[in-house]
């Protein structure tokens, strides 16, 4: 059965898998055959970079009315884009199999996940920023408070995210501030799971993870048969998910030159090809 959200992150360039003789850096100076945007479910690549910039100046501005300017830009977004649509109301619907008083988010892409869902199911919504700070909106984002100024003790929350890798935001940040507001958090939803870890990890926090699609052999065989990548292109990327460095040996074998030409070309590419060498990946 063909699932509608893998379609979108195709359509909009949420995933996007390399030509096999040009796979991407990663910030880790490790090669990969695809990348994962996944806020460009928002319609494409140039507006979700605006609602980031947008969401980045009002967080600047004013944390505790950022919620609001922030909501209005999304729910306009969900009334005219489909992919966007789409993806919040699978959300929604995904939502509903739980019980919670209050949605969360966490900075910066969470929110444009978690905030119209919550607006949607009629939800208060918790804004959590990186320093730890927290923003209580009302279910309709008329009122934006200090979380701090709110009694939310008892309350359970439902975290949205964008995506989930290892969980390590969630540990770091997102659960702490949720346990000095006295929340409790028993279940998350996140667009797209990596499947690096990231379940295991929520899973030691006492917390069950939904997710709308994986980076995994199904997402692939769909963008297969539909078209979006070739046969080349896939058998790399069934490679790297079998053995990731064992993807990056063999490539480096068969393009022998292949660093040296990526440090001679400068800027970032210079920086992860030598980032790459330093760590003995190649």
């Amino acid at each position: 059965m063909t699932n509608q959200i893998i379609t979108d992150l195709f359509k909009t360039n949420a995933v996007r898998v390399a030509p096999a003789d040009q796979p991407f850096w990663y910030t880790s100076g490790k090669l990969g055959p695809f990348y994962i945007n996944t806020h460009f479910l928002l319609h494409d690549e140039e507006i979700a970079n605006g609602v980031l910039a947008h969401i980045e100046r009002c967080i600047a501005e004013d944390k505790i009315t950022a919620p609001k300017e922030i909501f209005g830009v999304l729910y306009g977004l969900y009334h005219v884009s489909p992919s966007y649509k789409n993806v919040i109301d699978s959300i929604v619907e995904t939502a509903k199999k739980y019980k919670f008083d209050i949605v969360s988010g966490g900075e910066r892409r969470d929110f444009i996940f978690s905030m119209v869902p919550a607006y949607i199911l009629g939800k208060a919504h918790l804004t959590i920023y990186k320093d730890s700070t927290a923003v209580y909106s009302t279910s309709d984002y008329h009122e934006t408070l200090n979380a701090s100024e709110v009694i939310l003790k008892g309350k359970t929350s439902l975290h949205i995210a964008d995506l989930i890798t290892e969980a390590s935001s969630y540990e770091r940040a997102w659960v702490p501030v949720l346990k000095v507001q006295e929340v409790e958090i028993t279940d998350t939803i996140a667009v797209v799971d990596r499947h690096q870890g990231g379940e295991a990890v929520l899973k030691g926090l006492g917390i069950k993870m939904d997710t709308l699609a994986g980076i995994d052999k199904d997402l692939f065989d769909q963008a297969l048969s539909e078209g979006i990548i070739d046969n080349a292109q896939y058998d790399l990327v069934m490679g790297f998910l079998a053995d990731p460095d064992k993807y990056m040996r063999d490539f480096i074998a068969a393009h022998p030159t292949f660093i040296d030409d990526q440090i001679a070309m400068g800027g970032k590419n210079k920086e992860r090809a030598e980032l790459a060498r330093s760590k003995g990946f190649c």
